[in-house]
């Protein structure tokens, strides 16, 4: 069983988390530039067997897309493409960067981390993931 890879994809940082081998726990992995992203995953897929990776997918209230589409699509895309053997799911991210933003206040982490967006970018990974997660095993009842 391999592990499963969650992106945060942004326009300036791409945050990354990813579960243990068994694929129990989420584990933070930071950040990465995002044009840095092809070449992290490529030496990452060299060292580790990934199962899945899961894209944070922005949707409005109203289900339709946002606006960040325009970025992620295109590398969802890209990463078929490259990647055909590894599957990649959209996991819907409304509301990840807020509640990303509350679980850091509420972990106690000073003000000054607090403003790092790069933080909130990996929490908001872990987030996507631990959500995919938890609709797989109800889906697995």
């Amino acid at each position: 069983m391999g592990r499963i890879l969650a992106l945060d994809y942004g326009t300036k940082r791409t945050g990354v988390a990813v579960t243990d081998a068994l694929q129990i726990t989420v584990n933070s992995l930071g950040t990465v530039a995002t044009k840095d992203v092809w070449s992290f995953l490529e030496t990452y897929f060299a060292k580790e067997v990934v199962d899945c990776v899961v894209i944070g997918y922005p949707l409005q209230m109203s289900g339709k897309g946002s606006d960040s589409l325009r970025v992620i699509n295109p590398f969802i895309q890209g990463f078929i493409k490259k990647y055909p053997n590894i599957r990649i799911v959209q996991e819907d991210e409304r509301f990840t960067s807020k509640i990303a933003q509350q679980a850091i206040l509420a972990g106690g982490v000073k003000k000054k981390d607090r403003q790092d967006k790069a933080l909130v970018d990996t929490v908001s990974a872990a987030i996507i993931l631990q959500s995919y997660l938890d609709r797989l095993r109800l889906t697995n009842r």
